[in-house]
């Protein structure tokens, strides 16, 4: 039942969508902020074991649901529900949805941060950053309703026109923006390391203050961030899935992702993480790392406008790169469900629809003007609830549901080595009770990762 659909031309290409699509908010602000308050290095130990647990069953089963069904989100969930003991294709078309609004919720919320994002690389392209206060800089945006018109428009327009024809704009922009991205920063990672009182936050990263691993706090919020960092939310992974061709290996494609998308994270860290430190800055910022502690930091350092302008373009960069994706799971899965749709007019009302909602969330918190309290609200409304369900959802659907044997098979299509019952319990119990727990703290903390 396999959809005639685009595909990844080349093996790089593929990963290199996939790790756009992981590499994002959640490495380049996310990540070096919640190292800077759990711990530092005992964070980072916890939170690479967790990518590696992730990357080998849940990604990769993400990745093999995707190709087996020949679609993304919808048809992926109806495939494992019709292929279990006894046909129950009808719960899955209908569960299915769950995920897929939860991709475009997320989507509407996000671009708001990148167009932040594109208005700190305006002005630092301008010089205009160099002379703000910070603070005040930050509040003149992120507390006055539709602040980013323009910058969140140009978000939207470029994002489309990276998806226009699927899978074949998605590999091409790709090509250009993840290898871009790892060379800029690692260019920043080396200018930070010049810069003296650099090494207390190399320690601070590298050399775990044991003692971290007593607090469950910093266990679950590395699990969460792991979770987010590599996008398993039950959609957003599959429709690259479907776009992979039987030849490769979905758990290789996964070891891959999970491998860049770590190296992205730390990478991000090497440049926040001395440079606040260097400045005597709080590395556990939250927004205001990217927005009001790194303002500060150009200001202070030499060449600081033209390392403005690399690092806020960069993370441009990872930004669309996982907006594309968000948008493609949803476009996919409406026109596998509806035949009529024409793919121009889907991503085109994506778009209306993510600017159209987003316009009024500008405000980070709640304002007059706002709806849900700004974006803030509306993001931590999405991974408290729909997203931790919808990765429970993925988990219950890949390994509870669908036939063992149905799994196994595609995870061994194109594989290098064979997968059998070790891989597949792991996926079934372990992996499994992670995404409820994750699920279940996320409800009673009442807040998202």
């Amino acid at each position: 039942m396999e959809q005639k659909t685009n595909k990844f031309v080349s093996k790089i290409g593929f990963i290199l969508a996939c790790v756009g699509s992981a590499v994002g908010m959640a490495n380049v602000w996310g990540f070096p902020y919640k190292l800077g308050s759990n711990g530092g290095g005992a964070f980072l130990i916890i939170y690479i074991l967790f990518v590696i647990l992730f990357g080998y069953v849940g990604l990769s089963a993400e990745y093999a649901i995707g190709r087996r069904s020949g679609t993304g989100t919808l048809g992926s969930y109806t495939f494992a529900w019709k292929h279990s003991s006894t046909d129950r294709s009808r719960i899955g078309s209908i569960i299915g949805w769950l995920p897929l609004i939860g991709s475009i919720a997320i989507a509407v919320g996000y671009a708001v941060i990148i167009a932040y994002v594109l208005k700190a690389f305006t002005q630092s392209l301008f010089g205009s950053i160099m002379t703000v206060n910070p603070g005040q800089w930050f509040e003149s945006f992120a507390f006055k309703p539709f602040s980013v018109v323009p910058y969140h428009a140009v978000v939207i327009i470029v994002t489309l026109l990276t998806i226009v024809l699927g899978a074949d704009t998605i590999e091409k922009s790709n090509k250009v923006m993840m290898p871009l991205f790892f060379i800029l920063f690692v260019i920043l990672a080396i200018r930070i390391s010049f810069l003296p009182g650099a090494a207390i936050g190399y320690r601070f990263l590298f050399i775990p203050d044991w003692s971290h691993l007593k607090n469950p706090s910093v266990w679950i919020t590395a699990m969460g961030q792991a979770f987010f960092s590599l996008s398993i939310t039950g959609s957003g992974m599959i429709v690259y899935g479907a776009y992979l061709s039987k030849d490769h290996d979905c758990v290789g494609g996964a070891k891959n992702t999970a491998l860049f998308d770590t190296i992205a994270a730390v990478v991000a860290a090497l440049v926040m993480i001395p440079a606040c430190f260097a400045y005597q800055m709080d590395p556990a910022g939250g927004p205001g790392l990217l927005f009001v502690v790194l303002p500060s930091l150009l200001q202070q350092m030499p060449g600081g406008r033209l390392f403005g302008i690399i690092l806020y373009l960069v993370v441009v960069f990872g930004g669309i790169s996982s907006l594309q994706n968000m948008l493609e799971v949803v476009a996919e899965s409406l026109l596998h469900r509806f035949k009529t749709l024409k793919r121009a007019a889907v991503i085109t009302v994506l778009g209306v629809i993510t600017f159209g909602i987003g316009v009024f969330m500008e405000p980070i918190a709640e304002t007059k003007g706002a709806i849900l309290g700004g974006w803030g609200a509306w993001m931590d409304l999405v991974s408290t609830y729909i997203i931790p369900i919808g990765a429970v959802l993925g988990a219950v659907s890949w390994f509870w549901v669908l036939k063992k044997e149905e799994l196994l098979d595609e995870i061994n299509t194109g594989a290098v080595k064979r997968y059998g019952n070790s891989w597949y319990y792991l996926g079934k119990y372990v992996y499994t009770l992670f995404a409820l727990l994750l699920c279940v703290v996320a409800l009673i903390r009442g807040e998202g990762f």
